[in-house]
C-alpha cells in the first residue's frame, strides 16, 4: 500500500487541524481518523514526535490543560500554512486519493475473504451434500453477509469522504488564487508608488548614505552635506540599541537601522535617479571601509 501520507504532508496537515482550533495529540489522532472515515489511523509514535518538532521550530506551542498538552498554531505556523496554500489544496486531493485507494484495497480483501469462504463452503456442501445443515454452516452464511455488509457500508463511507474532500480541495484552489490576485494588486500599487517618489526631487538618500556610513561630503549635495555633519557631531548614532553579548548579531541590529532610516526618509522625501547613482558611490566607499575595519581586527 503507497503511504498515506506523501513526505513533508502530515506537518503541513497538522498545522491545518491547529489553525482550526487548539487541540491535543490524542484529539488529532481522532481527527485524523475520521477524515479518512475510520480506514486510517496514525500512531501515537507518528504524530507526538511530529508536534514536538513543529514546536522547536516555533510554528506551534502548547500549554497544559488537565495534565495534558494542548497544542496551538503560532502567528508564524499561520504564515508557513498561508505559504503553501497550493499545497495544503493538492494536499486535500491527495487525501481523497488515499481514501479512495484504502477503500479498494478493503473491498478487495473483502472479496477475497468472501471468495475464499464461498469456496470453503461449496468444498463442505460437496462433502457433506447429505447432511443437514448445522450451526457451522449458518454461521458461515451469517460471515458472507456481515462481510458484504461491512463492504457496503465502507465503499458508502469513502464515496461520501472522496466527493467532500474534493469540494473542500475545489475551495481551497478557489481561496489560494484570491490570495495570489491580492498579493499581485498589492505589489503592483507598491510598485506605483515607488515609481512616484523616485520621481520626485530631494536629495535624501545620498546625503543620508554618505552622513551615516561616513562616506564625506565630497561631491554631495548642499542637503546632503548638512546631513552629513549633523550625523558626524552626533556620535550617540543608534545609542538605544544596547548590546547583546553577539557582535555578530549586534552588526545585523545596525545593519537593519540604517537600512529602516534611510528607506524611511527616501520615502518621506522622495528619490532621482541621480540621487541613486549617488547613493551608490556612498554605499560603495562604506562597504569598503568596513571590509578593511573586519579584515583588520580577523
Amino acid at each position: 500500500m503507497p503511504p498515506v501520507f506523501a513526505h513533508g504532508r502530515l506537518r503541513l496537515y497538522l498545522l491545518k487541524l491547529l489553525d482550526e482550533a487548539p487541540r491535543h495529540g490524542y484529539e488529532v489522532i481522532r481527527l485524523l481518523e475520521e477524515r479518512f472515515q475510520g480506514l486510517y489511523a496514525p500512531s501515537a509514535g507518528t504524530v507526538y514526535p511530529r508536534l514536538a518538532k513543529l514546536e522547536a521550530e516555533g510554528l506551534v506551542t502548547h500549554a497544559t490543560e488537565g495534565g495534558r498538552k494542548v497544542y496551538s498554531i503560532t502567528d508564524a505556523g499561520r504564515a508557513e500554512l498561508a505559504d503553501r496554500g497550493g499545497e495544503l489544496a493538492d494536499l486535500e486531493l491527495e487525501i481523497r486519493d488515499s481514501v479512495t485507494e484504502l477503500a479498494a484495497e478493503i473491498r478487495d480483501d473483502v472479496r477475497g475473504a468472501a471468495g475464499d469462504l464461498r469456496r470453503e463452503m461449496r468444498a463442505a456442501a460437496s462433502a457433506s451434500a447429505t447432511q443437514v445443515e448445522d450451526e457451522s454452516w449458518k454461521a458461515a452464511k451469517e460471515d458472507l453477509r456481515k462481510a458484504r455488509q461491512e463492504w457496503k457500508e465502507q465503499a458508502r463511507r469513502a464515496k461520501d469522504e472522496s466527493r467532500r474532500a474534493r469540494e473542500e480541495a475545489q475551495q481551497a484552489r478557489r481561496q489560494a488564487k484570491e490570495a495570489q490576485e491580492r498579493a499581485r494588486e498589492e505589489v503592483q500599487r507598491i510598485a506605483g508608488q515607488l515609481q512616484e517618489q523616485f520621481a520626485k526631487s530631494g536629495g535624501v538618500l545620498g546625503s543620508l548614505a554618505g552622513a551615516w556610513l561616513g562616506g564625506g561630503t565630497q561631491g554631495a549635495s548642499p542637503a546632503g552635506a548638512a546631513d552629513a555633519a549633523h550625523a558626524a557631531a552626533d556620535g550617540d548614532w543608534a545609542a538605544d540599541l544596547a548590546p547583546t553579548g553577539d557582535p555578530a548579531r549586534d552588526l545585523d541590529r545596525l545593519l537593519d537601522r540604517f537600512r529602516d532610516e534611510v528607506r524611511d526618509a527616501a520615502r518621506d522625501r522622495g528619490v532621482t535617479a541621480a540621487q541613486v547613482a549617488e547613493a551608490r558611490g556612498h554605499l560603495k566607499a562604506a562597504s569598503g571601509r568596513l571590509g578593511t575595519t573586519f579584515g583588520a581586527g580577523s
